[in-house]
């Protein structure tokens, strides 16, 4: 185990508690980096996947992991960004212009949409945020002449100083994985300063916050905001990965799956963004190999070993593999396993095996042991 001895307070606010976080952390930004020139296309794509919802992922632990206020609306703000910069492109303004313009417009909705969530909390601040995907999703639909309504939007490849950068090339996948590492950051610094304490003193007790002098309302607006803008961030390049957006696209089921992704991947860290991600995004080419690949594996097998009812068992499996709501009902399971074993997730899962060899032989199994919990009225006493 390694000893950290601190002899100022600015070691408690600094990005790398010591040497090795630096050599680890550069060599698997120097393994992302060279990772096209050894992979397909295919798992090049997913990667950039990956890059996109992490971003979303960060955004929503600002709001929920470190703010405490839960939103099941941000497929919305990802609507935001994608249609702002469909929008701006059709008007012929630039890359470099649309995308800022993309975070900003998000977050100035996202804090339109704080405002009127000051008073509530828990169930009632989530049906908000649903209503408002839903809202959003309407106005998508309605306003032809800005999204094209239902016919949806064609995104045309960026186009910055003077190179089209193609959405299945590497300076489409380098740029995503920039912007990743500009966003993780920027929510570093955030979280290490007096902001990111009100916003973790707020979901912590919001009497006790108050009795500190956090101001309320501002911190939730702002938590709201950043979130949004963040996020709208990550539906500009959603936009052109997918090269045409249209409102049925951004759905609850979406906003589900952001909550999906900070749910496993750990509420508690900026690690879990990208570990929910990676679940998150993988969980399609799983639900394919389920569906075309095991049943004909089985069928074959069943057919070598000299069953007679093996065309029988293929069309099953198959039929399993296709069914309508696979992946609502996988999500469901998932999330109810990780909330029963392993409420801190990915994350919190790999803090306990590192702490297994660090401690070992001396590591105690009560160490990660659950603390009591409260309900709000007894914590606010």
């Amino acid at each position: 185990m390694r000893p950290i001895f601190k002899t100022d307070y600015g070691q408690d606010i600094k990005l790398m508690r010591h040497g090795g976080h630096w050599w680890a952390y550069g060599t698997l930004f120097l393994l992302v980096v060279l990772a096209p020139l050894a992979i397909g296309s295919y798992l090049q794509s997913q990667i950039v996947f990956v890059f996109i919802y992490s971003i979303v992922g960060v955004g929503l632990l600002i709001l929920a992991g470190f703010t405490g206020q839960v939103s099941l609306g941000h497929a919305a703000f990802l609507a935001i960004g994608a249609y702002t910069a469909g929008y701006m492109q059709r008007l012929g303004v630039p890359f470099l212009v649309y995308l800022p313009l993309s975070v900003i417009i998000s977050g100035v909705v996202g804090a339109l949409v704080g405002f009127p969530a000051l008073r509530l909390a828990g169930i009632y601040l989530v049906i908000a945020t649903i209503a408002f995907g839903f809202i959003a999703e309407e106005v998508a639909a309605r306003w032809e002449s800005v999204t094209n309504g239902n016919d949806g939007l064609r995104i045309r490849p960026i186009v910055m100083f003077g190179t089209t950068l193609s959405r299945e090339g590497h300076a489409f996948y380098y740029l995503c994985l920039g912007l990743l590492v500009v966003v993780m950051l920027l929510a570093l610094n955030i979280l290490r300063s007096p902001t990111g304490r009100a916003f973790v003193a707020i979901r912590d007790s919001e009497t006790a916050a108050k009795s500190l002098g956090v101001n309320l309302s501002v911190y939730k607006v702002a938590a709201f905001s950043i979130s949004a803008a963040i996020t709208g961030l990550a539906g500009c390049l959603y936009a052109h990965k997918l090269s045409f957006i249209s409102p049925e696209m951004f759905t609850l089921l979406l906003s589900l799956e952001f909550v999906i992704v900070i749910l496993i991947g750990g509420v508690g860290s900026l690690h879990g963004a990208v570990l929910g991600s990676i679940f998150v995004v993988m969980v399609d080419p799983f639900l394919s190999f389920l569906k075309d690949d095991v049943p004909r594996a089985v069928g074959q097998a069943a057919h070598t070993l000299g069953f007679a009812n093996a065309g029988a068992v293929t069309d099953t499996l198959a039929a399993i593999g296709g069914a309508a709501g696979l992946k609502g009902a996988i999500y469901g399971v998932i999330i109810i396993v990780f909330i029963i074993f392993e409420p801190y997730g990915l994350y919190g899962r790999w803090l306990k095996i590192k702490l297994y060899f660090e401690l070992f032989p001396l590591y105690k199994k009560a160490t990660f042991k659950r603390q009591k919990t409260y309900v709000k009225s007894e914590r606010d006493r």
